[in-house]
């Protein structure tokens, strides 16, 4: 019996989840520059839920190419995710409530930083919100990550991205490193 409940709770999860991940496939558009914006109403709760997608600079047709999430819920950043789709190194420090995160540096434009993002399933890092503001602003974004055979960088073009309709969806508006 609680392997069912165990079943049945594992179901109920799964689609949330999948929703975060996935890109919808039928209402992408773009956002500006090379962002695209894709959205969906939640049938169940009415949630508005909107995904902002930003693919790396390098091998632009490769499935494995890095991005950038942006998921926001009724108009306010949910996640935002770095996203570098190869096998990264484990995490290299604990956060502040223990959880695993990884260091990458980080240059925004001109100006350079060291953040500890958390570091989920070894699939994606979780960005904080400071970043993915200096991120929507900028013209030039990159992120070096720890990878099994040493640093890799990933490169983004985040320019152009329409700051009106990010700042709907998510609540979010551009800030200076």
């Amino acid at each position: 019996m609680a392997l069912g409940a165990c079943l049945i709770l594992l179901g109920a999860v799964t689609p949330s989840a999948r929703a975060q991940e996935e890109p919808s496939q039928g209402n992408r558009a773009n956002a500006g520059g090379k962002w695209t914006e894709s959205s969906a109403e939640d049938r169940m709760t009415g949630e508005k839920r909107v995904r902002f997608v930003l693919p790396a600079e390098s091998s632009p047709d490769s499935d494995s190419q890095a991005r950038i999430v942006l998921f926001c819920v009724n108009g306010k950043l949910k996640l935002a995710d770095f996203r570098p789709n190869t096998r990264m190194a484990p995490p290299n420090r604990p956060g502040f409530w223990g959880q695993p995160q990884m260091q990458v540096t980080v240059r925004v434009d001109n100006a350079h930083s060291q953040h500890g993002w958390n570091w989920v399933n070894g699939r994606f890092l979780a960005m904080d919100k400071g970043t993915t503001r200096e991120l929507i602003g900028a013209n030039l974004f990159r992120v070096e990550f720890l990878t099994p055979r040493g640093p890799e960088i990933a490169e983004f073009s985040p320019a152009g991205l329409d700051l009106a309709l990010v700042s709907q969806a998510c609540g979010l508006t551009p800030k200076k490193p």
